[in-house]
């Protein structure tokens, strides 16, 4: 009970709180902070980031189901560090999007439940070597999405790059975390799965 009560504390909490990192906002020193950016370039530059606060809200929940479904404590220890490392992103996105005049996917909740009943049913069903595996390809799959959009947002939009490249950073240290913990190389088609999920959460959360 106890465990399921943090799950749905942990959902809410992501879903619908307003965020703190504990870390500080990065900020990107080759870019003068004086360069505004116009509006087509903030519209834009905002719904890239709005994608990547989809992502974070994605990783919390997968991070959340697996330690749930997990009996190794020492393996839910492993993943509720990652998940609060995680929240760092949640809040420096929430922050951007606000700057730049945007606002987080209408479809938050959804995003949610969907990557939580996806970790869960990972966890249980392939146990925890799969389980870690599966954080492994995730994490891999968003630091390349993330290396594509250093590439999309507006050249001298400083803040939402540094942010970006702090975060790619991050997620490439969770899944070397995960690897040495013992994960299981996930089969072909999983990872095309995981790919063609990605692909409809991130063209839908850029316009919505």
């Amino acid at each position: 009970m106890d465990a399921l009560l943090t799950a749905a504390d942990s959902a809410l909490r992501t879903v619908f709180a307003r965020h703190h990192a504990n870390r500080p906002t990065p900020m990107w020193a080759e870019t003068p902070a004086a360069v505004e950016l116009d509006e087509s370039e903030k519209r834009e530059a905002a719904a890239l980031m709005r994608v990547n606060h989809v992502g974070e809200v994605c990783a919390q929940a997968l991070y959340t189901a697996q330690a749930l479904a997990t009996q190794n404590n020492a393996l839910r220890q492993h993943l509720q560090t990652a998940c609060h490392e995680e929240t760092d992103h949640l809040a420096w996105c929430e922050q951007r999007l606000q700057e730049l005049g945007g606002r987080p996917s209408l479809l938050n909740p959804l995003w949610y439940a969907g990557a939580f009943t996806i970790g869960y049913a990972a966890a249980k069903l392939g146990g925890d070597r799969m389980s870690l595996g599966f954080v492994v390809e995730t994490e891999r799959q968003v630091e390349a999405h993330l290396e594509s959009h250093l590439g999309l947002l507006p050249a001298h939009d400083g803040q939402s790059r540094a942010i970006v490249a702090q975060m790619k950073l991050d997620e490439a240290q969770h899944a070397k975390e995960a690897q040495q913990a013992g994960a299981a190389e996930l089969p072909a088609p999983f990872k095309a799965l995981m790919k063609v999920a990605a692909q409809v959460m991130t063209t839908v959360a850029h316009r919505i």
